[in-house]
């Protein structure tokens, strides 16, 4: 199995990718989460992939993250979510937002994805609720209202949101601090993980 990719970007369209991989080229089909995230052409990139095999049809899949790679595969074990639906699942929100929105059963969230209705948006979650709570415990975490500014700051400077929950959620009840004292401490925080 194909688990990773370490190459050059050959070309990128609206939902996969070329990656250059020692003179050959892989066509990678990633959300447009990962897509965002790449380089531009001739750059190095490095994706977690999930090959995909049918009777007539092997296609890989990209993600720039684990957890991406995670909720694909447990969006495709889903009776009746093929990857197509789940890569569009993973384009319209990220992964926090989707694990979020199946774990407080969201099902108008869900179904707004296109191609997924309020009947698989139900299945979904009752396939995977349970277990993306054992899994993503961080994502459900309740957060306080004064904490969401510093969440904000901490994705805006590249953390992922669960990195930023996890941070914002561990400082200490501190109300008399400053946004920029509050987002210092999550940084040292983070910084020594």
């Amino acid at each position: 199995m194909i688990a990773t990719l370490k190459g050059t970007l050959e070309y990128r369209g609206t939902d996969s990718v070329i990656i250059n991989v020692g003179g050959i080229g892989f066509q990678v089909h990633v959300p447009g989460s990962t897509l965002s995230q790449l380089g531009a052409i001739n750059d190095k990139v490095s994706l977690y992939s999930h090959l995909h095999l049918r009777e007539d049809n092997i296609a890989l899949y990209g993600f720039a993250s684990e957890e991406e790679l995670a909720l694909f595969r447990n969006l495709i074990s889903v009776s009746g979510i093929g990857p197509k639906a789940a890569l569009a699942l993973l384009s319209a929100l990220n992964p926090e937002q989707l694990v979020i929105a199946i774990t407080s059963a969201n099902i108008d969230i869900i179904s707004q994805v296109p191609g997924i209705g309020r009947k698989m948006a139900n299945r979904i979650v009752i396939e995977l609720r349970s277990k993306l709570e054992k899994e993503w415990k961080e994502a459900a975490l309740p957060l306080a209202a004064e904490s969401a500014d510093v969440v904000a700051a901490l994705t805006s400077l590249g953390y992922s949101l669960r990195e930023a929950m996890q941070a914002a959620s561990s400082l200490p009840d501190a109300s008399k601090l400053s946004l920029e004292e509050k987002v210092k401490l999550a940084l040292q925080q983070l910084a020594t993980r």
